[in-house]
């Protein structure tokens, strides 16, 4: 039995050519809206579905954010998944 690739594996589906200024621009895009669904958050009473709707994705763009930052090669970041 073989064993299959993981997709990120299968090149044929990827192109590996962003610029450090595309992945740049994303991070800087990614922080904008992590800032404003902080922001926004404090407008909702706590576990209003306003609120939870925010802090999901704000939890969900500090993934992003640190990703993006650790591919940039950020000192600070050792690893995305810690």
């Amino acid at each position: 039995m073989s064993k299959l690739l993981s997709d990120h594996q299968d090149s044929e589906h990827f192109t590996y050519d962003r610029t450090w200024d595309e992945i740049e621009d994303m991070l800087d895009k990614a922080e904008r809206m992590m800032n404003y669904h902080e922001i926004e958050i404090h407008k909702y009473p706590k576990k209003s579905k306003n609120c939870m709707y925010h802090a999901r994705n704000f939890k969900a763009l500090q993934g992003v954010v640190k990703t993006l930052r650790w591919t940039l090669g950020d000192k600070n970041i050792p690893h995305p998944l810690d």
